[in-house]
Order: structure tokens, then sequence, then C-alpha cells
């Protein structure tokens, strides 16, 4: 009983199966920019891709794609990596190639070597590696090249392949049979009559035994009792039909045939089934040339481009290549048959052919299987289909989402373009009908609270909390909803989880509080806000990330997280359409817009497990002038050369890779990458070290692979500058220690000068001080002679002046005479005059020359009234000194004020006290 419910859980897997496809990418001719013939593929031991192409050496390094040319620029129909050296064959020519120290490849010819032969237009169409020669094969020859040797051997038939089978070279000699090669001689290996007149186009070891491959015939094996026998498989049939050229044994026990008319077929000999891969399911061109497996990777040569599959992926994909079906809104399992609903109608699967159901052309929003019938939400309305058949089930426009209505068994609310409708099922297996009143607005997200409380959201009118009747069918209350801790009411989607309402508005996520009837945020996803859900379970979520990344994370809401971060899946996802579907617990369908993918989530995480990312190769690093010797990991740039700095990065073994940096040193920057080109401008001078690293599907890292390099300071800032600056720094400090003691030396002077000069000053105070106190002294003196000769003058005259009103009383006479003589005498003494006038020339010494000068009539009694003046004496005072009376000074002062020539209003005093 288990294994027949596992039958049954399988069954659907396995149908659908037969129609998923790895995940293909095509390389067209103008993304590798060569010619569109491939003839010969091989792989480094890192992943890199050579081929063999019309126009020279194809080189892919999971980043960039390089064609290099022979010097005669001819076709290369053979390639082989083989250690640090890739060999090449052409017409007539052959040798390998290897890297430059900057990276590109330099090529090395052979043929120089091979001696006494002449090329009959040959051209080699196969290298093989056997011990420690290396073989070369054309049509007409082999040659071994050993240590710088080359050795010929021209057999008498055409050889069309060869390979290493029992530790011995073996060649298919045209309608011969088979030979090997035994100290440079063929040797037959026997007469096989199955292969006479058979083109031999390929010879591969499957297990013990030797699996030969015809150009018209099909397939042969040769067992270990060297007996040749038809390789009797299903697949050989189609071989023999659509012309085979090459077999490729699969690490996976599968055997990849790669056809001339028909593309690729799939063998699994232990179930003796094949699946057929052509131009209708994703190949560029039926016509495969050339064939290479490097890990999970098989990489196809094509008569147009090159295709690369991802083997064993845990992600595989159905893609539309007509475009008949458009973008895919939903799928179903139905009766062990997949249906597609997108927006041109719905399609199904038979027989691996894709067909449509008549009647349902339009828009198709939903598939459900509901009550073991398929329902389609239509554009036009709802309908069941099985297969072909098609039956109307309701007229009411748009099915957006059915939901079962609780405590019920056979009764669904669908959301449509008017509004909501009942579906309930009738014991006659026919569905009725009926639009629920009261809601009049499209209805794209509907979900129940309670048995009778339903949430209903409304892209532009809003969110709604509508209450129904117990059965159902009516609506009782209709209320807008709004709260403000919710920024916006429009385009809010609302989901039951848990049985909690939960909300997305505007990349934020809320539940509703039924007992504060209030939205509170939903703590649970607040990990997850800006990310929209896209699927979920009772334990499990699936998140899609619609601000940039579109990386879909599965997660428990605990523990367990996966990433899947697909390329070619977040580019077919329809934007805000996107749509998840569970199978079982590890398969989920993906709805795209060529189509669909499946993930089986448990060989997802095996896959994960397994997968070991490999650490990036750097393969270029250059700067504004030229690209750098990357044997080393560390460079030094000069700083005119690092305004625009290049690194490039590749991990060749991964598809479509990404990879994280983090930079260190002046600059601190990381970041992750989409391509594994980095560009940095302007860098500050100094020390850098980078880690990049390859960035898994998961977001996993990868070891960082490290590079250092140092940009050298600019002219102004190099060692010998800084020498410079240093000695023209001492320079100036010398200088302005040299200007600063000349400056000191100088202000000490000017200091010396001026304590000197305020000496000197001090000193003429001083001695003007002196001077001042000697004049005064000696005015004093002046005034004092002055005033004492004045007094005695007064006192003469006041005596005489007495001996005069006493005349009578004197009874000589003569001798009275005489005592008047004498007192006249005394009051005109010239030596006090001297005195005087010494003592005023010692303080106005030119004062009577300059008189003399300008004024030549003054009398010398003139000359000493202008003296007294100008000790500034009153009339009163100089009227004894000149012994006559004050009228006298009076009228002898208006005199000199007329001999003077100085007016009425001027004072005589001033005049001449002020006179230089």
């Amino acid at each position: 009983m288990l294994g027949f419910l596992w039958l049954l859980l399988l069954a659907p897997v396995c149908i659908v199966g037969q129609n998923l496809l790895p995940p293909i990418t095509n390389y067209r001719t103008f993304d590798y920019g060569a010619a569109s013939k491939n003839w010969s593929l091989s792989a480094s031991g890192n992943g890199e891709l050579f081929g063999a192409n019309n126009k020279g050496l194809l080189h892919y390094n999971g980043e960039e794609w390089q064609l290099y040319q022979l010097p005669n620029k001819t076709t290369i129909r053979s390639v082989a990596s083989i250690g640090d050296r890739i060999y090449t064959g052409s017409y007539e020519e052959f040798g390998y190639w290897t890297r430059t120290a900057e990276g590109p490849l330099e090529y090395t010819s052979l043929t120089h070597l091979i001696k006494d032969h002449e090329f009959t237009s040959e051209e080699f169409w196969q290298i093989l590696p056997y011990k420690d020669v290396i073989i070369f094969r054309s049509f007409a020859g082999i040659y071994l090249y050993k240590e710088d040797t080359i050795k010929v051997v021209k057999p008498p038939f055409v050889i069309t392949n060869m390979t290493v089978f029992r530790d011995r070279v073996f060649l298919a000699g045209g309608h011969e049979g088979l030979y090997w090669l035994s100290d440079n001689e063929l040797l037959t290996h026997g007469n096989h009559p199955l292969l006479d007149r058979k083109v031999v186009v390929d010879m591969d070891l499957v297990g013990e035994e030797l699996l030969i491959s015809t150009k018209l015939n099909g397939c042969y094996t040769l067992g270990a009792d060297d007996e040749l026998s038809p390789y009797e498989t299903k697949v050989n049939a189609s071989l023999k039909q659509h012309q085979l050229n090459q077999a490729l044994p699969l690490e996976d026990g599968r055997i990849a045939f790669g056809t001339i008319k028909g593309g690729i077929y799939f063998y699994d000999p232990a179930q003796d089934s094949f699946k057929r891969l052509n131009r209708q399911l994703g190949l560029q061109n039926n016509t495969v040339l050339s064939m290479l497996q490097y890990e999970d990777q098989l990489w196809v040569g094509l008569d147009n481009g090159i295709d690369r599959l991802q083997l064993n992926n845990p992600l595989t994909y159905y893609t539309d290549y007509s475009g008949a079906v458009g973008t895919v809104y939903d799928l179903a399992i139905y009766n062990e048959v997949a249906y597609l609903g997108s927006n041109t109608g719905v399609y199904y699967f038979e027989e691996d052919q894709l067909k449509f159901v008549e009647g349902t052309q339009g828009h198709v929003w939903d598939l459900e299987v509901v009550e073991g019938e398929l329902l389609c939400g239509h554009n036009t309305g709802t309908f069941k289909i099985e297969k072909e058949q098609l039956s109307r089930v309701s007229d009411i426009s748009g099915g957006y989402q059915m939901i079962k209505i609780p405590e019920t068994t056979a009764a669904f609310l669908q959301g449509t373009y008017t509004g909501i409708a009942k579906y309930t099922k009738q014991a006659n297996g026919d569905w009725m009908v009926r639009a629920v009143p009261g809601i009049n607005f499209p209805v794209k997200y509907l979900c129940f609270e309670n048995h009778n409380t339903l949430w209903v959201a409304h892209p532009y009118k809003g969110l709604f909390r509508v209450h129904l009747n117990e059965n159902r069918d009516a609506v009782v209350k209709s209320e807008e909803f709004r709260d403000d801790a919710i920024p916006n009411i429009y385009n809010v989607r609302v989901y039951n989880i848990k049985n909690q309402i939960v909300l997305l508005s505007e990349g934020k996520w809320y539940k509703y509080d039924p007992i504060l009837g209030s939205i509170e945020p939903f703590q649970e996803f607040q990990a997850y806000n800006n990310k929209n859900l896209v699927h979920f379970d009772d334990e499990h979520y699936w998140f899609i990330d619609n601000n940039g990344t579109r990386e879909l994370i599965y997660t428990d809401l605990k523990e367990e997280k996966l990433i899947l971060d697909d390329a070619q899946l977040k580019r077919r996802l329809a934007e805000e359409a996107e749509k998840i579907i569970q199978l079982n617990d590890s398969v989920y369908y993906f709805t795209l817009t060529d189509g669909f993918g499946r993930l089986n989530r448990s060989q997802f995480k095996e896959y994960l497990n397994a997968l070991e990312l490999p650490t990036p190769e750097l393969n270029a690093f250059a700067d504004t002038e030229g690209p750098h010797a990357i044997i080393e990991r560390s460079f030094a740039v000069p700083y005119k050369r690092s305004r625009d700095l290049t690194l490039k990065f590749a991990a060749a073994s991964v598809v479509r890779p990404r990879y994280y940096y983090k930079l260190r040193g002046s600059i601190q920057d990381s970041a992750y990458m989409d391509t594994g080109t980095l560009n940095f401008q302007n860098l500050p001078f100094g020390d850098y070290s980078l880690e990049v690293s390859t960035v898994g599907i998961d977001n996993e890292r990868s070891a960082p692979a490290m590079i250092t390099f140092e940009i050298d300071p600019p002219w102004y800032l190099s060692n010998w500058s800084v020498l410079c600056y240093f000695l023209g720094i001492l320079g100036v400090f010398f200088l302005v220690r040299h200007y600063n003691r000349q400056k000191l030396e100088k202000r000490h002077l000017k200091l010396k000068e001026k304590l000197h000069r305020e000496q000197e000053e001090h000193l003429a105070r001083l001695e003007k001080e002196k001077l001042a106190k000697e004049v005064k002294l000696k005015q004093k003196e002046l005034a004092s002679t002055t005033m004492n000769v004045a007094k005695k003058n007064e006192l003469i005259l006041e005596l005489k002046n007495l001996l005069l009103m006493n005349k009578d009383k004197f009874s000589n006479q003569q001798r009275y005479r005489a005592f008047i003589k004498k007192l006249n005498s005394s009051i005109n003494d010239d030596d006090d005059w001297q005195r005087f006038e010494v003592n005023f020339k010692e303080l106005h010494e030119d004062f009577f020359e300059i008189l003399l000068d300008r004024y030549p009539s003054l009398t010398p009694k003139d000359l000493k009234l202008s003296a007294y003046l100008k000790m500034n004496l009153s009339s009163k005072e100089i009227a004894p000194l000149m012994g006559i009376s004050t009228r006298g000074v009076e009228i002898h002062r208006y005199r000199l004020r007329k001999k003077l020539a100085i007016d009425a209003s001027q004072n005589i005093s001033n005049f001449l006290i002020t006179l230089k």
C-alpha cells in the first residue's frame, strides 16, 4: 500500500519530468565574436573552455570570450588542454599555446620539428595524450610528439578516429576495421565484418567495453572477448536516422550522442530510455560537432554557436521557444497531466508534446484542482477542463483566487472582476455558482478571519473587512478598514497565516489584533520586510526580494533557510505575478514568463552541501597604460598610471558566477558583483589588499583570492622629492634662522641705536633741562638783578626827589649839586647796564642784532627799552631802570612802537618776546 502511494506521488513528477531540461545557456556568434562552426572543445583543470573554431582558438574563462588566430589565420580543427599547454591542430599546422605573463595566450608551432616530410593537404582533426606522448591525427597519418621530436606514422588507409583502450592506442581505419599502435607501427586488431564500409566517427570507453559510433549505422561495442556486437538499444534507430557524429559517456552513467540532424540524445543504459534535446527544446542548432563534459556542465559545439547545459541540476526548466504560450500564471497537475494557465489560454502535455485546450483563448489567472476537478479561472469566466474537454462552470468574468469556506465540505469563494462568487458542489456533481451581493469591485486577494468574516483587498479602493451571513452567500456588513499604523491602504496584500490576518503594505508586514481591533507589526516577518510572500504552507515560506536582487528565500522562520539566487530563474519570473506551486514536500514549480521551472528541494540541499565553490582566478591587472604580469599576486603601480585600475577575475567552473570583494587600504570598500571585472578610479596612493570570493547560489562564499598592490606616491611625494623637501625645509630652516638672526641683530642694533638715541635724548633732555634750569636761573638772576637795580634806582630817585624837595635846606649848593650829580650818576650807571646786558645776551643771544638788523634806526635807549619789554616788565618797573618817570616810559614805548611799525592793537611786549 505504501509503495502504491509513493507511485501516485511520484507519477506526476516523472510525467512532467519528461519535458523538463537542465538550464541551457546559448552563446551565439556575436557573443563570442568568432565564426559559427566549433569543431572541437577542451577544458583546463579549472574549467576554462577552449574551442576549435573556423576563425581560430576560442578561449572562455567564465567571464569573457577571447579569439586567438594562427599566424596564417587558418581554421582550427582540434584542441586539447594538456597540462599548462593548449594544443591545436589546423591545416598542415599544429602546435601549442601558453599563457604569457600578462595573461593572453601565445602560439608555438611544432611543425618545424618534422624532418624529411611533406604534408599532403592534411588537416589535424584529433589530439590525444598517451602516456608521455601527444598524438596529432589527420586523415592521412598520425604524428607523435615527444621531447621536442616528432615521429610520423603513415598508414595505407584513411584514419577517422583514435582512442586509448586497454592501455593501447586504437585507430579506426576507414572501411578497413580497427588497428592499434605498437612501437610506431600499426597492427591490425582483427577482422570485424560489422565495420566493413562503415565510417567510424567516434570511439569511447563505456565500462569495460569500447563503444564504436558510426555515422549512418549506429553504434557497436567491442567486449572483453574482442568480439564486435551491435549496440541494441532503443536509441540506436534514432541515431541511424539523424547521422551520429559524436558519443560522450557522462559521469552519471548516461551517454550523450551528438548527431548531425537531430541534436543530442541522452541515453540512460540502466533504464534503456532516452531524452532528446534539439533546437525546439533549446539548442541553437541540431548539428552537433563536438561535446565536452566538465564536472556537471555539458559544453556543446554546434554548427552555429556553442551551448552549455547544467547536468544534474536540481532546478530544471520547461521553455516555450515558440512564444505561443506566453507568460504562465498558474500550473496544476491533474490526472497525471501538467496543465499550464497563461495569458493566451490553457495548455497541457501529452506524449511530450504541448497541446492547446481549444476554447480557452484569453487570460488565465488560476488553475485549481477542486473536489477532484480541474477548474480554470479565466478572463471570460470559470471552466472545468479535462484535456480537450471544456465546460463552462460560471459566466462571472475573471477568477483570481479560490478559497475553501471554513466548516463546509464542498463550498468555496472566488475573487472575480466584479466581486465574490460562491461555488457549491451539488449532489449530482454540478457546480452551483452565484455572486455574493454586497461587493461590486474586483477582488484579487481574500481570506477568512473566521467562519463568516472575510478580508478583501482591492488594489485601489483599499482594504475591507466583510461580515457574511451564516450561509456565506450574502454580505451582512462591509466596512473599509483603516488604521494609522498602515502607511498606505492601497495595493495591500492580505493572508491568513496560522489563523492570523497578515498584511503587506509598502513592503512592511503587519497583523490584525482581533481583540484590540488594531494593526501592529508582524514580528515573525520583520526580517522579511520589503519582500513579497510567494507561497507558504503550515511550516515553510517562500519570499522574493523585488527590490533589485530578485532572489528567492525558502525558510521555516527558524533555522532552515535556503537562498535561490539563480540568474535564469530571476530573469524569467514574472514580476509582481510570481507564483510557486508545491507538488509535495520536496518538489516546487515556478511559473515563468516563457514556461515554468521545477525545483527538487532535497536535491538542491544535497547539491549545495556537495558544491565546492572555486576561488576566483586573477586574469588581468591593468592600469591606464597597459597590463601587468599576473604571475605574481603583488603589484606596484606608478601614481601617474593609477587613475584607472582594472582587475579581471573568473571562476570558469561556475555558471554565471557572482563575486564579492573587499578592499582594504587608504580606502575601504566592499560589494557584490555580477561580473568579474573590478574597476577602481582615482585611488589614493598607499598599500592595498583585495579579497575576491566566488558567491554561490545561496550566497555562500568561496575562499578568497588575495591580491595586494601598491600605488606609488606622486612624484612630488616620492622618496627623492621627500628628501628634496627635507633638504629644502632644512635650507629654509637655516635661511629663516639666518634671517631671524640678521633680523635679531638688526633689531638689536636698532634697539642699541634706540637706546643710544634715547640716552642721547635723555642726556639732551637733561642738558636741556639743565640749560633750562640755568636759563631759568639766569632769568631769575637777570630778573633779580634787574629788580635790584630797579629798586636801587627807585631808592636813588626817591632820595633824589627828597633832596630836590629839600634843596633849600642845603647850605652848600655846590655840595648839593655834587650830591645830585652823584645820584644821577648812580642811576645812569653803565656798570649796571653792562651787567644786565651780559646776562640778557646769555638768555637772548641775538636779540639786539636781530632788532638792529631789522630796525637799524633804533637807538641804544630803544634797545634798552626793548630788552626790558622782552622781559615782560611793566612801565612802572621799567621807569626806575631807565631813570625816568612812568609817563616817560609810556612816551618812549609809543615812539618805539612807531619805529617797530606795530599797530595799536598788538601788544609790543608780546611782539618782542616772540621775536626771533
